[in-house]
């Protein structure tokens, strides 16, 4: 009963299961518990260690990605896959997040440098936060001292100094405009030519003329402003940050649209792709076959019949074009879902 779950988390429960309950449910419940106070305890293991995250607490963080990994720990996801949801549409890759119970991935009202272009790539995330003398003298020390940081310029240059090809740097500057801008020209051309991609910034920028003479750059910012940065630190490389409604983890892989942004756990992006691409396919289908009058809009629009089963995958045999998937992609998508 109500009153009995409100009691146990009283006294310092973590959870709760209704009896009858299933083993297995009870050991994945047990397992999450485990990996929550795991988490936290290699946070307060690491906190005055490390500016960056360690690689066993970036592993923590995506402890659902079973491929490959980068030698800091973040998901390696596909170059392939990376740039085929470039073609997903930002509400198509919300519907499925939101299928996956993840309603907190997408902020959208953004300040675009070159707005019809789209990014994807890797996240690596960096959090800025107003100036504490004390806590910034800190950083600065550990950064230096234990981490071989530069001392010469400000630690806003430090996450990029860990960028590669494929990512994109991701901040929460709590939003500040004046004396918040996190890079100028002259730190847009680093980026770029380690990332090959740009910024998503909740906070500003400054040189945004300069910035947009840089080929290929683009950011997703809050504001600019001419002033320069100041009153504010950098408190962490590849940490869990805020972005507006959204939770980032780094190894996230992101979509940045003139629509928006979805920021997408690295463990979804391969189903997320493959079902966006076929419901796109099933899409277009649909709209043709209406056109042509095979089919009424209730068929199409309600649980497929065998006879327009066949047709679809017969109509995706003939498809004009290059498919985006590979037919062991489309045989496996099929197997596990319905029509």
């Amino acid at each position: 009963m109500k009153e009995d779950v409100i009691k146990g988390y009283k006294v310092g429960a973590d959870d709760y299961l209704n009896k009858p309950f299933d083993s297995d449910v009870l050991l994945m419940k047990i397992k999450a518990i485990i990996i929550f106070y795991l988490a936290i305890s290699l946070s307060f293991m690491s906190f005055g260690q490390n500016i960056q995250m360690p690689k066993e607490m970036i592993m923590t963080y995506s402890h659902q990605w079973k491929g490959e990994r980068f030698p800091d720990g973040r998901p390696k996801v596909s170059d392939d896959l990376v740039k085929r949801l470039a073609n997903i549409s930002i509400e198509e890759a919300w519907g499925v997040l939101r299928n996956k119970g993840y309603n907190n991935q997408y902020e959208g009202d953004w300040q675009i440098i070159w707005p019809d272009s789209v990014m994807t790539g890797r996240v690596v995330t960096a959090q800025y936060m107003p100036l504490r003398p004390d806590f910034d003298k800190l950083i600065k020390t550990t950064g230096v001292e234990k981490e071989g940081r530069s001392p010469k310029g400000g630690t806003n240059s430090w996450p990029i100094d860990v960028l590669m090809n494929g990512d994109v740097y991701v901040a929460d500057s709590y939003g500040k405009m004046a004396d918040g801008t996190l890079i100028g020209d002259n730190l847009g051309n680093s980026i770029y030519s380690r990332s090959k991609r740009g910024v998503i910034f909740y906070g500003s920028v400054r040189d945004q003329e300069g910035l947009s003479e840089i080929q290929g750059f683009n950011a997703w910012i809050k504001g600019q402003d001419p002033s320069y940065i100041r009153e504010m630190m950098l408190t962490s490389i590849n940490a869990p940050i805020r972005i507006g409604r959204a939770t980032v983890l780094p190894g996230d892989v992101v979509l940045a649209k003139k629509y928006g942004i979805i920021f997408i756990p690295a463990h979804l992006v391969e189903d997320l792709v493959i079902t966006s691409e076929v419901t796109g396919f099933r899409d277009q289908f649909g709209h043709q076959r209406l056109r042509e009058k095979k089919y009424l809009a209730g068929q199409i629009d309600s649980e497929w019949t065998e006879e327009i089963k066949k047709d679809f995958l017969n109509w995706l045999e003939n498809y004009p074009g290059k498919l985006p998937m590979t037919k062991a992609e489309l045989d496996n998508y099929f197997k596990e879902r319905n029509w």
